[in-house]
């Protein structure tokens, strides 16, 4: 239909022009490398060849991965009020095309963000893993929990002074609920390979419904933020 087709031509135009000007500037890309790089760095500085159970190694790993990404997806709207660009894009897209192709933008930066620091996690602290499949099927569900959480939180800190130091802290209480569960997938892909997926349903699904419930809650009351 016409008004779905504007829809998507919107939303994609928001998602190009993000990630056209993210490859000029290289800001998001920057943050998240640094501090990923950081934290795994430091991690295995202060580990050495200590062996650590899959349990710490697990937890680590969503440690690094959630707190690069509430630092470093809190761009996505407060880089259009330093252009000063708000208010054409405002005139341009309808709401939720801006935020469909902002969560995009972000869900592609934190499987970025999600594979480097599993890559780098699993060559620095080698840990077994008998079930790959539900190891990456946990990152990806986290990532899109994390993007659709941030962004929204975003936009409603993009006029604020210190929208930098202020979204970790409220997004912390709100990405509580995606911890556990990730945190207990990456543990149940460290075992056998034999009954992991069953294994692994409940986190799946609490994940899958993280994931879901934050970016339908963020479509429904993004327009009223974007709005104000």
């Amino acid at each position: 239909p016409p008004a779905v087709s504007r829809f998507l031509s919107a939303a994609w135009a928001v998602f190009l022009n993000d990630a056209r000007l993210e490859i000029r500037t290289r800001t998001a890309l920057g943050a998240l490398a640094m501090f990923v790089a950081a934290s795994l760095v430091l991690v295995y500085l202060a580990l050495g060849r200590t062996p650590v159970s899959t349990a710490v190694a697990s937890a680590l790993l969503w440690v690094v991965i959630v707190f690069a990404g509430a630092v470093g997806l809190g761009r996505a709207f407060v880089a259009e009020e330093e252009r000063g660009t708000t208010l054409l894009l405002r005139l341009a897209a309808p709401a939720s095309a801006v935020y469909v192709g902002k969560l995009m933008f972000n869900v592609v930066l934190t499987l970025a963000l999600a594979l480097v620091a599993g890559v780098g996690m699993r060559i620095l602290i080698p840990t077994p893993l008998g079930a790959p499949a539900v190891f990456w099927s946990g990152l990806v569900l986290g990532a899109l929990g994390l993007a659709s959480t941030t962004t929204l939180l975003s936009a409603l800190l993009a006029r604020a002074q210190a929208a930098g130091p202020l979204l970790p802290v409220l997004a912390f209480p709100l990405l509580v609920p995606l911890i556990a569960p990730a945190v207990g997938l990456t543990i149940t892909a460290s075992g056998a390979a034999t009954g992991a997926w069953a294994a692994a349903q409940p986190d799946l699904v609490a994940l899958g419904a993280y994931a879901g419930l934050t970016a339908t809650a963020s479509l429904l009351l993004f327009e009223y933020v974007w709005r104000d």
